[in-house]
């Protein structure tokens, strides 16, 4: 599938990528509510190579949301260590990208990290009901932005977890 590279190009997604940032941030700049994100091309993942499909679609899922926590945990340990304050700085950018990135992508809506956990779950009819909204989650999505997904959802367990690994903006 030539995904298993150090070459971000083969990562680009034309609309993902390239059109929606620049479209998010030209709709900030007019006062839009919508942050500027980027998404990157999904992975391919091949779910009847699985030995437990149910089982493994749920640790695929959880995959990238952990990843996320273990790096935002180990900057906030190496802020222990009284750094010069532009070291902190991006410490500091790099816990609070990661959680956010956490906390986002364990919205259980496909394609995101979440909705995986949510099809390991669900009895295989409505799993397969389920993954069919997959093509319309971005828009679902973008419509749940104004309606405060960030504000009401991911930024409190941002902070909430910011706080727990005690750090503090």
């Amino acid at each position: 599938m030539g995904r298993l590279t150090l070459n971000p190009i083969r990562h680009v997604d034309l609309f993902g990528t390239v059109l929606l940032p620049v479209l998010l941030i030209g709709l900030r700049l007019l006062g839009s509510p919508f942050p500027p994100i980027a998404l990157a091309k999904p992975v391919p993942v091949n779910f009847a190579r699985l030995r437990n499909p149910k089982r493994g679609i749920i640790y695929v899922g959880m995959a990238g949301p952990a990843v996320n926590v273990i790096v935002a945990v180990l900057a906030s340990l190496l802020l222990q260590f009284g750094l010069h304050p532009y070291a902190e700085t991006v410490l500091f950018i790099v816990i609070y990208i990661n959680l956010v990135l956490a906390f986002f992508n364990m919205v259980p809506i496909p394609p995101l990290d979440g909705s995986r956990l949510v099809m390991g779950l669900l009895p295989n009819r409505q799993a397969r009901a389920y993954s069919r909204l997959e093509p319309y989650g971005v828009f679902i999505v973008f419509a749940l932005l104004p309606l405060g997904l960030f504000q009401r959802i991911v930024l409190p367990a941002v902070e909430a977890t910011m706080a727990v690994l005690g750090v503090h903006v």
